[in-house]
């Protein structure tokens, strides 16, 4: 059983230390809506060993490569190789005092973290600290206290800090993704870190299961499997084990979760046309959301929950169309190209990312929710589908047979730094970022 993100910091202490009135928010570094955005070079020397042991220089050298993944993951920065740097690590002092930022900014540094390691059997303590090498002020200083195992927690901490004080909101690394893997030789649910670490099965059916969706607290995962012989609705807790199944006549499929409620659509065609419906959490329905002859598919919902994006075939081929919750006034969204699936409602800004077929490739695009301004991301790369967003709106997973098979990739909202999130047997396809969790 998959068990919650959070679980794993039950035996870190974290303690929040204020320096002086410098450590406060800094919110003008980085502007995730700009297209244009320049990578912050930034310095991440090894941390300090305190008390100067092997072990201690091993663990600092390691939580220093494990934060520079981190920030690296995001796009926002360019790391700089430690080969540059002016300063040994190994006598570099205490941690944040006596820098010489002039130093860092030889070296191409706009930003410096420093840090100091110290262990006591298998105690960990770790101080962290961000710095402006040009401003010559301290941003962000933090403590921890765990194990030795919980290092990866702790960059993570850290590295959620300073994304939250570079941009004013927290970043994606308490965030999991959802996904098919084929590497059983059936299609099963798995779920992995954000950055493709610590990959797990979730669904032991063998058979075929679909459309995995995360509810808004992360702690609900509702799909589609064929563990009964047809298309079946699953609602499954993912902490509890518990779950519920839709089972009318008919296929049952494509569930959403609506933000900030436990309510998600999913379509039925119980009634003989593929439709709609709003359900709750325990798979009851409340109401039928679309009504129209041919299949409408695959909601995917405004982050305020008043409209939501589906795939209808009305018109005569797929295409994406918007729909009000309250009035049901329907307003068709696409009209280039005769395939377009899978919308993705960015769950910061009015964007849609979806699936368009042009010319005979599948690629991904994002388009204002008004129709206007449409953006290829991917680009002669074999097939591209299945866009998920980040929960900050930065990032997009999805899926590409660039390499032959199908396998996840991740990008930036904008296109750039398209690279494969992880590798294992089989197919991957189908994924879907969850929510972020709070600490």
């Amino acid at each position: 059983m998959i068990k919650r993100f959070q679980l794993c910091f039950l035996c870190i202490l974290f303690i929040v230390f204020v320096y002086s009135s410098r450590a406060v928010a800094q919110y003008d570094y980085i502007d995730i809506t700009n297209p244009f955005l320049c990578k912050i070079p930034v310095a991440i020397p090894v941390s300090n060993a305190i008390k100067g042991t092997e072990q201690e220089f091993e663990i600092a050298r390691k939580s220093s490569d494990l934060l520079s993944e981190l920030l690296d993951f995001t796009g926002y920065f360019q790391i700089l190789d430690r080969e540059s740097f002016l300063v040994d690590p190994r006598i570099s002092g205490p941690v944040g005092l006596n820098i010489n930022f002039n130093n860092w900014i030889t070296v191409g540094a706009e930003l410096l973290i420093k840090g100091g390691v110290e262990i006591n059997d298998d105690a960990l303590k770790m101080e962290l600290r961000l710095f402006d090498t040009v401003k010559q002020k301290m941003i962000v200083g933090k403590r921890y206290k765990g194990r030795i195992n919980d290092l990866r927690n702790i960059m993570i901490r850290f590295a959620d800090e300073i994304i939250f004080h570079l941009t004013g909101k927290r970043g994606i690394f308490t965030t999991r993704i959802a996904f098919i893997s084929t590497g059983t030789g059936n299609k099963e649910i798995y779920i992995c870190d954000f950055d493709g670490k610590n990959a797990e099965r979730f669904t032991h059916h063998q058979t075929i299961s679909l459309f995995p969706s995360w509810s808004w607290d992360a702690q609900w995962i509702a799909y589609t499997s064929y563990a009964k012989g047809k298309p079946d609705l699953y609602i499954r807790n993912i902490n509890r084990n518990n779950s519920t199944i839709v089972s009318k006549k008919g296929i049952n499929t494509a569930p959403a979760w609506i933000p900030g409620s436990l309510q998600l659509g999913a379509t039925l065609s119980f009634s003989g046309d593929q439709e709609i419906y709003l359900l709750t959490e325990k798979g009851h329905i409340i109401k039928q959301l679309t009504q129209n002859d041919g299949i409408d598919i695959s909601p995917s919902w405004a982050p305020d929950g008043k409209k939501f994006a589906f795939v209808s075939n009305r018109s005569g081929s797929p295409q994406i169309y918007i729909q009000q919750m309250d009035s049901g006034k329907v307003r068709r969204l696409t009209y280039e190209g005769n395939y377009n699936t899978q919308p993705a409602w960015s769950p910061t800004d009015n964007k849609i990312a979806y699936t368009a077929m042009h010319g005979g490739e599948i690629n991904i695009v994002v388009m204002t929710v008004d129709g206007s301004g449409p953006v290829q991301l991917t680009y002669n790369s074999g097939d591209n589908e299945s866009p998920s967003w980040s929960p900050d709106g930065s990032l997009i997973v999805f899926s590409s047979t660039r390499e032959g098979q199908s396998r996840l990739y991740v990008m930036t909202a904008f296109g750039t730094d398209q690279r494969r999130l992880l590798t294992l047997p089989g197919e991957q396809f189908q994924p879907e970022w969850s929510p972020g969790i709070e600490h």
